[in-house]
């Protein structure tokens, strides 16, 4: 069965406590030991953000920096600078081309799997030949507009009597947008998906309008910016995604329960679990994004004593008791933290995609 929901989390927030340990107890010493102090003292870290300002990835990336900043030895400035553009991918792409390898630019958000499965033109930089510094994960739903369908929606199963639904999207490859679109195919409702948006934050603004009736967000995003519109009537959460075996098993989320997991939601309405090329392409998109939402990344080439001093610092900062008691409150679940050896085992994972899986997903990207 996946590891996922609170088996993965407990799983990883374990190992954030062990890679924590290691790295407060080593890589200082190795610091002091090859600089006499520490490599970060009177520097300043520019966190490059590949999304607009004010956003919710933008506010979080923020937050988490002031948390981090008292954990790299030295004690930094942290300033976030916004690079907005191809969802995402013009900052990924200025980290591997332009920016210095000198322990003084990384970059903080989400990241984009498909793009580099499909080697599209729009990802030249490749994930697995960044530093990677940590990752966090961050379970992702489905949410519409309530009058989405004719009389409005009254339970998330309302969502297969949709016909021809607006989902909003940053790129073709967009998570946010791509896993809505996914999700309403595998349920066989017809859709259209409008690419060119800025950010979740200008996705919801058009939900708010009508614009856009479906789209895929973060459970945390779900819970603080969205809630208003959730109360109000206006929206409905669908359901969650998780990963699911061959069977249709999954492990669910204990941490949500005012909307079913997706495989759930499918049995509800079709009788029996979900199956062929659209979901099984699906599930591997939800297993990539589910488990790791976020991640921090440095150019290749760093110098080692930067890369142990972020590392660190991330570790650390995910860890915080302060930092995860802030999390809980405001979103009713932690943040997973994603270690090392497990985020760089699943950029590796990139290369090992089956040719079904791209087919059907290239085929997909072709249309928009």
């Amino acid at each position: 069965m996946p590891r996922t929901g609170d088996e993965m989390r407990r799983r990883h927030l374990l190992k954030g406590s062990l890679a924590l340990g290691l790295s407060t107890a080593f890589a200082p010493v190795a610091l002091h030991a090859q600089q006499g102090e520490p490599f970060y003292r009177g520097k300043t870290i520019n966190i490059l953000v590949g999304l607009e300002a004010g956003g919710t990835v933008d506010l979080f990336a923020r937050m988490f920096s002031q948390v981090m900043q008292k954990h790299i030895p030295g004690n930094p400035t942290l300033v976030v600078q916004n690079m907005p553009g191809a969802g995402g991918l013009l900052a990924t792409n200025f980290l591997a081309e332009k920016a210095k390898a000198d322990g003084l630019t990384i970059l903080w958000g989400p990241w984009d799997p498909l793009a580099q499965a499909l080697a599209l033109p729009s990802m030249r930089a490749r994930y697995e030949k960044f530093e990677f510094l940590g990752g966090t994960g961050d379970t992702r739903v489905l949410y519409a507009n309530a009058n989405s369908i004719p009389g409005g929606l009254k339970t998330p199963a309302d969502i297969a009597k949709g016909d021809m639904l607006t989902v909003g999207a940053l790129n073709a490859t967009d998570p946010s947008g791509l896993l809505a679109h996914l999700a309403l195919g595998v349920l066989g409702v017809k859709d259209k998906m409008v690419i060119g948006y800025r950010g979740g934050n200008d996705v919801f603004l058009a939900m708010q309008r009508n614009e856009v009736q479906f789209h895929s967000t973060s459970i945390t995003t779900f819970r603080g910016r969205n809630a208003e519109f959730i109360k109000s009537g206006q929206g409905m959460g669908i359901a969650y995604l998780v990963p699911a075996d061959a069977s249709g098993n999954f492990q669910p989320n204990s941490f949500i329960t005012e909307m079913p997991a997706f495989p759930q939601l499918y049995r509800e309405i079709n009788g029996k679990p979900p199956a062929g090329p659209l979901w099984d392409a699906t599930n591997w998109l939800v297993s990539q994004i589910g488990e790791m939402a976020f991640v921090g990344l440095a150019p290749a080439g760093t110098p080692p004593e930067a890369v142990a001093a972020l590392r660190a610092g991330y570790a650390a900062a995910a860890n915080d008791p302060d930092f995860v008691r802030q999390s809980v409150s405001m979103n009713g679940l932690p943040y997973s933290f994603v270690p090392v050896d497990r985020g760089t085992a699943i950029f590796g994972s990139l290369a090992t995609v089956t040719p079904e899986v791209l087919a059907t997903l290239n085929q997909i990207i072709d249309k928009k």
